[in-house]
């Protein structure tokens, strides 16, 4: 915080305001918002630095070069280029803001580019070793129970863990063995799940969960031992406690890697799994077609191994 109140007063109030307008009008889902949000803050305390009576004086004396200076700091500062590129999201969006409450003529920030990702394969786990993992679960107790459900789900339908934290018992379907899944920004999809999944879950609905619920029978399907919705928090936990025990080195959204990529070892075309996974980008989607290319060449070299000189 800057060491100025009235001026904190005033980038309070002016990101309540901003903050209030992400969710209303522009529809960002709140987990969205809330990172906007932080990154705005950040900005402004910087902006506390520049000269001015007040904030709206500060923000308007604001030019491009100050921008840029601003992600140099960002940048020196030790953030990564993936957080660089989310704080020129979120400056874009706030330059908008700041255009309609007519406080920028224009936005400055759309002349930022935004750094390119060079993003690193995500980390997958080999069947055998989510076997291990999920059998690493102590399933002799009640919450034992409930997390063989959990993660059984999680990795037979490639979960987020918002979205595993989030699911309503109206959109799970046993009988049919498929559920319907909130995911980002507020996109509902359809996904069906296998049988160890609908074993383990039928056991944690039909056995465990109405002696937790109580009377107020919360809307989720997962429960703490209070009978209150699990949470994230909660949810990763849970799975390192189960890391530790099962000796595989992992994260929850690990399981969502190894879903994709199992599927698409397993010979699903790429369309079926981004509607799975919910991508809204192809591309996105397409990371996981290089996991399974440097798999195949690993099991090439091991059966094919180089030989030294030509015949």
């Amino acid at each position: 915080m800057s060491e100025h109140p009235v001026y904190d007063d005033a980038v309070e109030r002016l990101l309540s305001r901003f903050y209030s307008r992400l969710l209303a009008v522009e529809r960002k889902a709140p987990l969205t918002a809330e990172t906007y949000r932080t990154a705005v803050e950040i900005f402004l305390h910087w902006v506390s630095d520049k000269v001015g009576t007040d904030l709206q004086d500060r923000l308007s004396s604001l030019s491009v070069t100050d921008i840029v200076y601003y992600f140099t700091w960002r940048k020196t500062g030790g953030v990564d280029e993936l957080t660089v590129a989310k704080d020129v999201s979120a400056l874009r969006a706030f330059g908008n803001f700041l255009v309609g409450i007519r406080i920028w003529n224009e936005n400055l920030v759309l002349q930022i580019e935004r750094p390119k990702i060079h993003r690193n394969l995500p980390r997958v786990l080999e069947p055998e070793q989510v076997d291990t993992l999920l059998a690493a679960i102590d399933i002799s107790t009640p919450l034992g129970i409930r997390d063989r459900a959990l993660f059984e789900l999680i990795y037979s339908c490639g979960l987020r863990i918002s979205e595993a934290s989030g699911l309503l018992l109206q959109n799970v379907h046993l009988q049919e063995r498929f559920m319907v899944v909130l995911g980002k920004g507020g996109k509902e999809r359809m996904i069906p799940f296998g049988y160890d999944a609908w074993f383990w879950l039928s056991r944690w609905l039909n056995e465990i969960r109405p002696g937790l619920s109580g009377r107020n029978n919360p809307a989720t399907v997962f429960l703490n031992s209070r009978g209150q919705p699990l949470s994230r928090k909660g949810i990763w936990k849970r799975f390192q406690d189960i890391e530790a025990v099962s000796g595989v080195s992992a994260k929850v959204h690990t399981l969502r890697h190894s879903f994709a990529t199992h599927l698409l070892a397993g010979g699903a075309d790429l369309r079926s799994v981004q509607e799975l996974l919910g991508h809204s980008d192809l591309a996105t989607t397409q990371i996981y077609t290089h996991i399974d290319n440097e798999e195949l060449q690993l099991y090439h070299e091991e059966f094919f191994p180089k030989r030294g000189g030509s015949k």
